[in-house]
């Protein structure tokens, strides 16, 4: 890569404003870096049934083309950043956009299952790269004045993103699935050309010179091992749904360990040792735990058993990216003035509720009278929910964790999803080519949605029960830096992904300051 890393802004490189062209071209790159992770998240699922067709996947098969990707980002994300703050975050973010590239072009031309998995697989190492130098770029470039409204841009335009990816996954799947894919490959370019050309190198002078490579390898074996044991539930031995899920839970307990051990762990336990943050992470896995396994299945079941066209099941998400888009800044705000505690539990309590209309959802379901009412009332309640969660997880934290506790939160959702997709359809009592049979399909959805629907009620309780009204004032009050926007302060809260909470804060992480 051209350049060599120097420290975010100082007195020698002043930092950029959002009013300037250099300003709007670091945006840009930020925004299409992040939006490439985004489109194949909300994509991939709405072109599972045409690949399953294709390339005779059965379920298992449908299942590992997502939790390929999932499995390497959720257990590299972490790494990622912290390689980023190391070695130079638009480095790390351009080896991330290219590898991104690659192995889309991989899934693009996969001739079979097993090279398609393996391609996702890859991919996800590439999102791990990409998606925290996304954020990490703006918050050291940025002047700490513009900082709060580049990250509301950034925020808001990926919440486009993600709505569009299906409009666009649906038309391109009109063409091809591998187009899908293939689309990546002029948007890589573009991004790696902007970033050489626009984006300031930054680094963290205080970061480990060894990132936890140990603590990286521990967790994806540990989920690699649980999540290969709960697809292979459906099918395989016993002895080997056993030696799996040992090897996951002893890959698992080898992380807790090196974690406790190393001296620049990727996870410093003692951030568990807040009540506050443990309970708003509690409440992250059983959230994105439902909306991860609801959203894998319902593109599926549209397609499937309703008889929607790929276009228009990816359409028909649409309303709820737009009402979060609308409403996500005041439910934030609304958080500032009353306590992150009652959003948190009466929004999920009305995502429970969309999630039971769409026991609606068969063989004869009209969009207008049956999915769309359920869309918009999830909707409301994700966007009652979503905001003054991520605010308090963020409050939790103490300021020298504020970014750790924002990585962990992304990688709770991410993992929660994972272990979701992985899990369902033995929950449901599907297994081979079930997912091309609307029968089997639809009576496994109304079960998928109920025990959703249940999950979201226990993150309602465990909210109003471990989170505190009073934790956006209580927790910072004392040690924000007066560079450094609060949480009450922020003029433009950010959005929440539907896949995923922000992988780092809408503050400096390190505290270096133009």
């Amino acid at each position: 890569m051209t350049g060599q890393p120097r420290k975010a802004p100082t007195e020698d490189a002043a930092p950029l404003r959002l009013s300037t062209p250099s300003g709007r071209w670091v945006l840009t790159a930020a925004v299409l870096g992040s939006a490439v992770v985004s489109l194949d998240a909300t994509v991939v699922n709405v072109a599972l049934p045409t690949i399953g067709r294709d390339l005779d996947a059965d379920v298992a098969g449908m299942q590992w083309t997502v939790n390929g990707y999932a499995l390497t980002l959720a257990s590299l994300i972490l790494l990622g950043g912290s390689l980023g703050d190391r070695f130079g975050r638009r480095r790390v973010f351009l080896i991330g956009v290219a590898w991104f590239g690659v192995a889309s072009l991989m899934c693009g031309v996969a001739p079979n299952l097993e090279t398609l998995v393996l391609a996702r697989a890859l991919q996800g190492v590439g999102g791990a790269l990409l998606t925290p130098g996304s954020l990490a770029m703006i918050s050291s470039s940025f002047h700490p004045a513009d900082r709060a409204r580049a990250i509301g841009a950034w925020s808001g335009l990926g919440g486009v993103s993600a709505a569009l990816g299906p409009l666009l996954g649906g038309a391109l799947l009109e063409q091809s699935w591998r187009l899908v894919f293939l689309i990546n490959l002029p948007l890589t370019v573009f991004v790696i050309g902007l970033a050489l050309r626009h984006v300031p190198e930054s680094l963290d002078p205080t970061a480990p010179r060894r990132p936890d490579l140990a603590g990286s390898v521990t967790g994806a074996i540990g989920l690699g091992g649980l999540t290969y044991a709960l697809i292979a539930a459906g099918g395989s031995s016993t002895t080997v749904v056993t030696a799996a899920a040992l090897i996951g839970a002893l890959g698992l307990v080898a992380f807790v360990l090196t974690e406790r051990r190393s001296n620049h762990p990727l996870i410093p336990l003692d951030i568990f040792t807040s009540r506050q943050f443990t309970a708003a992470n509690l409440v992250t896995f059983a959230l994105y735990a439902a909306i991860s396994g609801t959203f894998f299945l319902l593109a599926i079941v549209l397609q499937v058993v309703t008889g929607l066209s790929p276009l228009q099941a990816g359409a028909a998400t649409l309303p709820l990216t737009a009402i979060m888009l609308t409403l996500s800044s005041r439910t934030g705000a609304l958080s500032a003035r009353i306590g992150p505690r009652r959003p948190m539990t009466f929004g999920p309590l009305i995502m429970a509720c969309g999630l039971l209309l769409m026991l609606r959802i068969g063989s004869t379901a009209s969009y207008l009278t049956d999915v769309l009412p359920a869309v918009i009332v999830f909707g409301l309640g994700l966007s009652l929910t979503v905001a003054p969660l991520t605010a308090a997880v963020l409050a939790a934290a103490e300021d020298r964790h504020a970014g750790v506790a924002s990585g962990v939160n992304n990688a709770v959702a991410r993992t929660a999803g994972l272990l979701s997709v992985a899990v369902l359809p033995l929950a449901m009592g599907l297994s081979g080519d079930d997912f091309n049979r609307p029968g089997p399909l639809a009576h496994g959805f109304h079960t998928a949605v109920i025990g959703g629907a249940v999950l979201v009620a226990v993150s309602a309780l465990i909210a109003w029960f471990g989170v505190s009204d009073n934790i956006l004032a209580d927790t910072r009050a004392d040690t924000a830096p007066a560079t450094t926007t609060s949480v009450h302060e922020t003029p433009e809260p950010y959005h929440c992904a539907l896949t995923e909470p922000p992988a780092a804060p809408p503050v400096q992480p390190h505290g270096n300051a133009g």
